[in-house]
């Protein structure tokens, strides 16, 4: 049985995490779609410091004798999604990224031509370019 001092050490950890997670949410800083999985976390750590034994009766029923390793087993898998999530994202940013700068590339290119064609052909009468 834990101790009141690591039960309340974990009940106020776990309920900073969540007033963290929503100021960062007001504050625009944090999307929803990444605030879900804090906030879930927070919650499971919040019940899990409330309820210790909720951890032991869960490590005996997946088989685990010692419920910190259940707990460091959960951290572990919770951070591999979590990677994964991100790596995920980072590989589609850097697929957008490039296609913008090949688009901006060619963009540049035309606009180049078309300057180019505008100075060699001769002004006609009565025609204004933009921006003179």
């Amino acid at each position: 049985m834990p101790t009141t001092r690591l039960t309340i050490v974990s009940v106020v950890v776990a309920v900073a995490a969540l007033v963290l997670v929503f100021e960062l949410l007001r504050r625009r800083r944090l999307r929803e779609k990444y605030a879900v999985i804090w906030v879930l976390i927070s919650i499971a750590t919040l019940v899990l410091a409330v309820f210790p034994t909720l951890l032991k009766s869960f490590a005996e029923l997946v088989g685990i004798q010692t419920p910190s390793n259940l707990l460091f087993f959960g951290s572990v898998v919770v951070l591999f999604a979590v990677s994964l999530q991100l790596s995920r994202e980072v590989g589609l940013l850097e697929d957008q990224s490039r296609r913008l700068a090949e688009e901006v590339g060619a963009l540049h290119l035309r606009l180049d031509e078309l300057e180019k064609r505008q100075d060699t052909e001769p002004d006609e009468p009565g025609l204004t370019v933009p921006g003179e």
